[in-house]
């Protein structure tokens, strides 16, 4: 999101998103793609009886859908942007971008995030506080996804069925309490766009691929605005011989 033209109400919630996702870093695991998590964490798993969790069907975590159409797919996480040349651009060019929201910091531009929904982008879920969620009991982890869950089907009508934990960071309570609220996959990202408007990849070559799922960091001041990134990394996609795909329509 635009610093400049987007800031959350009050000192904290400005804190928040610096500490937030101001910066996408790699995911603390790399699935395969579309394949359920392997070994997450189950250390970590405060929720109860781990093996309650054999043959029960939890939601795959991916940065990657293996498909055979030339598609990437663009996501934004809480990238709130008044900018009505976000929105334009959406519009111009059909693009069916993913935006990953949490409460505390999207809140306050909900509106603004209405409009975009309104040109062609999905609202998905990003937890109500922002909190990394790894190592958490389980009750804890419910009501950040589920809360979030509740907000935007009462803001905009729609229950999200894809969830980024905050950071990248997750467990296998995660991942129970993401089914339990509905979830259907968990998402990461195989590349980002970072502010300066490079692409860097969490695992692999150093080229897109059919089926990669990107996150575009948020707007900083000394970076490049996110329109312009945006635009140039169409370029890139089509140079590569590869269009947006809805990612809804993979996962």
């Amino acid at each position: 999101m635009s610093r400049g033209r987007f800031r959350p109400a009050g000192a904290a919630l400005a804190a928040l998103l610096l500490a937030g996702c101001a910066q996408l870093t790699a995911p603390a695991e790399h699935p395969a793609a579309g394949e359920p998590a392997r070994g997450v964490g189950h250390d970590s798993d405060q929720g109860g009886d781990q093996d309650s969790d054999e043959g029960r069907n939890l939601p795959p975590v991916v940065d990657h859908v293996r498909t055979t159409d030339p598609v990437v797919f663009l996501t934004y996480d809480d990238s709130a942007e008044r900018d009505p040349r976000f929105a334009g651009l959406i519009r111009e060019r059909r693009l069916p971008v993913t935006l990953f929201l949490t409460d505390t910091v999207a809140g306050p531009a909900y509106g603004d995030f209405a409009r975009l929904r309104s040109v062609g982008a999905s609202l998905q879920n990003h937890t109500l506080d922002h909190r990394s969620l790894r190592g958490l009991p389980y009750a804890g982890q419910r009501a950040e996804i589920c809360g979030q869950q509740t907000k935007l089907k009462s803001r905009f009508g729609v229950r999200p069925h894809l969830f980024r934990p905050p950071h990248g960071t997750y467990d296998t309570t995660t991942l129970r309490a993401a089914a339990d609220c509905g979830i259907t996959a968990v998402v990461l990202w195989r590349a980002t766009l970072d502010a300066d408007g490079a692409l860097t990849y969490t695992r692999g070559d150093d080229r897109l691929h059919p089926g990669d799922i990107v996150a575009v960091d948020p707007d900083h001041p000394t970076g490049a605005g996110l329109t312009a990134r945006t635009e140039r990394l169409l370029k890139t996609i089509e140079e590569q011989g590869l269009r947006v795909g809805k990612l809804e329509n993979y996962v």
